[in-house]
């Protein structure tokens, strides 16, 4: 990247948060040190970061805590949290709170680099299928997401499906993704808010519904890739 990311480091431990403010500096990004929670979300309010790292155990406010107030006000910055807490409870409270990534101390420099550079290139990746398109064209089919009509003549006869706002925007989203795998995790986190067993089930749900509104294109199928994500496969 050219231009460089901006990292918001929340620690209290001043000795360490220096040295890794250093080290992360000398691989050219821009870093904030913040000491404590409150400091941290102080200093995250009135700039824009491209990732916060945020230390789990701080005085005045914790990184859980700090984690979901960052949340309430933007759903999309990826977080990672550093912690000696290593116990499963810790680990999915801490996914609970928001985490992208969570790093348990000791860790070498090197693997909170990669770590970084992953969620980073993640989200960049994410970043370029975010578009304004208003309507699209799926084999056959013509979809108004303002609308939220999606459309198709059978035999020279229009059909018209009025698909609910979780349906229309799951749909944007494969479209966005058009014969290229959109990851459960991604369309959770923007359409439901948030990644568990209900949520996923639910989309489950949604995605049976989208395939039975495709289903007079044969060349069309929503494609359930094991373990990552869907695939909205169009044959040209």
């Amino acid at each position: 990247m050219n231009q460089k990311s901006k990292i918001l480091l929340v620690e209290d431990d001043r000795n360490f948060g220096d040295v890794l403010c250093s080290y992360l500096e000398m691989n050219d990004y821009d870093v904030t040190l913040a000491t404590d929670g409150e400091m941290g979300f102080e200093i995250f309010s009135q700039n824009v970061f491209d990732l916060c790292i945020l230390d789990v155990m701080m005085p005045k406010k914790d990184g859980f805590t700090l984690a979901k107030e960052i949340r309430e006000r933007d759903m999309s910055t990826p977080i990672i949290f550093l912690t000696a807490k290593t116990l499963k409870e810790d680990i999915i409270q801490g996914f609970k709170s928001g985490a992208d990534d969570y790093i348990s101390k000791p860790f070498t420099s090197e693997e909170l680099l990669y770590r970084i550079q992953a969620v980073l290139k993640r989200v960049y990746k994410n970043d370029r299928y975010r578009t304004d398109q208003k309507e699209y064209q799926i084999g056959k089919y013509h979809f108004n997401y303002p609308l939220r009509i999606l459309s198709i003549v059978v035999s020279g006869q229009e059909t018209q499906e009025k698909l609910s706002p979780k349906e229309a925007e799951l749909l944007k989203m494969f479209c966005q993704y058009k014969n290229d795998i959109l990851p459960r995790s991604v369309a959770l986190k923007e359409i439901w808010s948030d990644d568990n067993y209900f949520t996923a089930r639910s989309m489950d749900v949604f995605v049976t519904k989208l395939r039975k509104y495709l289903s007079h294109d044969k060349n069309i199928e929503i494609v359930n890739i094991h373990g990552n994500g869907f695939q909205l496969r169009i044959e040209e």
